[in-house]
């Protein structure tokens, strides 16, 4: 409560931030629909309440103060995350339950989108949320139901559930791979192999598996996402060290090969995160055991196409 008695009316806020960003109270009027004498009176009540001037006239137009430079940046983004807020509650309109998900980009987009009709199909009053998150986050503090979690099965405050182990193989375009004549693993140490930024010693772990010995295993362009790199080598600039899960498109299209057939164990999982202590609502709960269920049949896929 105390902190809410210094906040200024959100109209006064709106008024400020649309007059600062076309350095005219005369098209904020216009902007707004309001006159110019009630966006000035808001901008006059807005600097009394602060103490502060925010603007200054200079040749017939009006200019930030360098405090009002700095309450621009603030209350710019205060409204920003307003706008979001409001928006997102909007797209619930008509739905029974929402479902607020955190997932891991190349996750979302190349596993769990493609699978989430058939969970539609069989929650249709269900809405859905889907955020980026890279790294752990306290549940507390955040709006989710759970999280899609990569790494080790660790998460303050949280059950975390495996569902299916990381195995990645070695793709690339079949006109790369004939180019470069590629036909055994030491073959790779003479051509780019494409690195991802946040998994720098993959490569280095491949080799070691391989029974490969090599100082340059980090070298190589590196991307941020797992598709990015799977889009640069199916445009043949270079092999890829991919996690089989989120290339199944690429490959039963021809796009990419795998240019070797064990996959390699990456010693890591993908999990299901939910807070420990909140009983799940049945939103929640009809999309674990849907997950859980998807999880299940993509092991059985892959395991049914490993060699021998």
């Amino acid at each position: 409560m105390v902190k809410r008695a210094f906040l200024p009316p959100a109209d006064a806020l709106i008024a400020f931030e649309c007059a600062a960003r076309h350095e005219s109270f005369t098209r904020a009027a216009e902007e707004l629909h309001l006159t110019q004498g009630a966006i000035s009176k808001q901008i006059r009540h807005l600097e009394q309440r602060l103490g502060v001037p925010l603007f200054a006239r200079v040749r017939q137009r009006v200019v930030l103060t360098d405090a009002g430079r700095l309450y621009l940046h603030e209350v710019r983004g205060a409204l920003d995350q307003l706008g979001d807020a409001t928006r997102q509650v909007m797209s619930f309109a008509g739905s029974a339950d929402v479902l607020n998900l955190a997932v891991l980009p190349t996750f979302g987009a190349r596993w769990l989108a493609p699978r989430l009709a058939e969970f539609l199909r069989r929650t249709p009053k269900a809405a859905l949320n889907f955020s980026i998150r890279l790294r752990p986050f306290d549940f507390t503090e955040e709006p989710f139901d759970g999280a899609i979690h990569h790494g080790d099965p660790i998460w303050a405050g949280a059950i975390v559930e495996p569902l299916f182990p990381e195995e990645s193989v070695v793709v690339a375009s079949r006109t790369f791979r004939d180019r470069h004549m590629i036909s055994e693993p030491r073959d790779l140490l003479k051509v780019p192999r494409l690195q991802l930024s946040t998994r720098p010693m993959a490569w280095r772990d491949w080799f070691a598996a391989m029974g490969v010995e090599t100082d340059s295993a980090y070298q190589g362009p590196r991307f941020e996402q797992f598709g990015m790199i799977a889009e640069a080598a199916a445009h043949h600039l270079g092999v890829a060290l991919m996690p089989r899960l989120f290339i199944d498109e690429e490959l039963a299209s021809g796009r990419l090969v795998r240019l070797f057939g064990q996959p390699l164990d990456q010693k890591t999982a993908y999990h299901f995160v939910y807070p420990q202590d909140r009983t799940l609502r049945p939103v929640v709960a009809a999309f674990r055991a849907w997950l859980h269920e998807e999880a299940r049949i993509s092991r059985t896929s892959r395991e049914s196409q490993l060699p021998g």
